[in-house]
């Protein structure tokens, strides 16, 4: 384990018996993600190659007879109560902001599907960066939702409670995001990234090519996916999908949008392009993987970021800067912002002997040309939420 998770770790284990006067019975994990292409695709049913990255929410639990949960969060020096059987059962009831409302939000999700729920004393933290388009919220989802799971007794299904994190993000936190997020915190596989089908949940795990690394570069600046032009883009796409007449853009074939697109509203026309051409150089991306073809990645990278940011109008000057610098520098195979976009990160395909002049130099010319300080950071593709049994001081046993 990186010494950075070891520290989160052991933080939270720490405030947890200084807080609660015990060790906690349970601490669970989730990961945040990076996608490396597949991007806008996963509420259109069609196809995302992310990976799970080190980065993680932590949360140390003990259960609780009174059905309430009582948990801390280090992050924001703030703590969260509520009582999930006390939640609305209609989501619009909703009005707690921040954090706390993604763990009523998978409380009122699983209760919604009839789980009863057992209450718990929780300390929370993480290192996956907030706004920045690496997955806090589904990070935090996940890890609550194997906290309920421990307390209450409940089958863990790594599909099932991805869905449920979704419901949660769109109907009580209102986001109406796809499932890339939360399927690949919950399933996520050491040394792999997961293709995902978004409307079956089937996955397939591609290696990254030998001798490159995934580095990470946060421009350090932010967006609020509440109130961008995330919604916005959704509808577009279901009006794109009702002009084809098909349930989702995954179904319409490169040829069979060429044929039509000149009928198309020029605004519906663009946003409509980058997804079904963007589920076409997925599926690419995939065996180009299996090929080891680091080349022909970097490629289809390159030509997502263009269609992000032409098509589909979600990049920004900043991350436009980052990639660009990124890619003139030796060793670049290929860069594209990751996530919603408006602000965040970006990722690239580094030759992995490159990566040391690469992270220095681009991270300094971007400061110099934005003045903001960016973070460059490699991830290794790490596994998904996970569970251990705090067994007795000083030691962890894992389930």
């Amino acid at each position: 384990m990186p010494d950075a998770l070891r520290d989160v770790r052991q933080r939270v284990l720490t405030a947890f018996e200084q807080r609660y006067g015990s060790r906690p019975a349970w601490l669970v994990r989730a990961p945040g993600r990076v996608n490396l292409i597949g991007e806008h695709t996963d509420y259109n049913d069609g196809y995302v190659l992310p990976m799970a990255i080190e980065r993680a929410v932590w949360i140390a639990l003990r259960p609780r007879t009174d059905g309430v949960v009582r948990v801390y969060s280090l992050d924001f020096e703030q703590e969260g109560r509520f009582t999930p059987a006390a939640l609305a059962t209609d989501p619009s009831g909703s009005a707690t902001a921040g954090w706390v409302a993604y763990l009523e939000g998978t409380a009122w999700a699983l209760q919604a599907q009839g789980h009863r729920l057992e209450g718990w004393d929780g300390v929370v933290a993480g290192d996956v960066p907030l706004g920045a388009g690496l997955s806090s919220s589904a990070a935090l989802e996940l890890a609550s939702l194997r906290a309920f799971a421990a307390t209450s007794a409940l089958d863990w299904s790594p599909a099932a409670m991805a869905r449920l994190g979704q419901q949660a993000e769109n109907q009580w936190v209102g986001v109406r995001c796809g499932i890339m997020d939360q399927m690949i915190s919950a399933a996520g596989q050491r040394g792999h990234a997961l293709l995902i089908d978004c409307r079956t949940l089937e996955t397939r795990p591609v290696p990254l090519p030998p001798e490159t690394v995934v580095v990470i570069l946060d421009t350090a600046t932010r967006r609020g996916l509440v109130d961008s032009a995330y919604n916005e883009r959704r509808r577009q796409c279901e009006a794109a999908a009702r002009f084809f007449a098909v349930p989702a853009l995954r179904d319409v074939a490169p040829e069979a949008f060429h044929a039509a697109a000149a009928a198309l509203d020029p605004l519906i026309r663009r946003r409509a392009r980058h997804v079904v051409m963007e589920n076409e150089r997925t599926l690419l991306a995939a065996e180009a993987m299996a090929a080891d073809d680091a080349v022909r990645l970097g490629q289809l990278m390159n030509a997502s970021h263009v269609s992000l940011r032409d098509d589909f109008d979600v990049s920004s000057p900043a991350l436009d800067l980052m990639v660009d610098l990124a890619r003139r520098r030796a060793g670049c195979y290929g860069a594209r912002m990751t996530g919603a976009g408006f602000g965040g990160c970006a990722v690239a395909l580094v030759a992995a002997e490159h990566t040391a002049a690469f992270t220095h130099t681009v991270g300094r010319d971007y400061e110099e040309a934005s003045g903001h300080k960016p973070a460059l950071y490699i991830s290794e593709a790490g596994a998904g939420a996970s569970i251990e049994a705090v067994a007795a001081a000083g030691s962890v046993a894992s389930e």
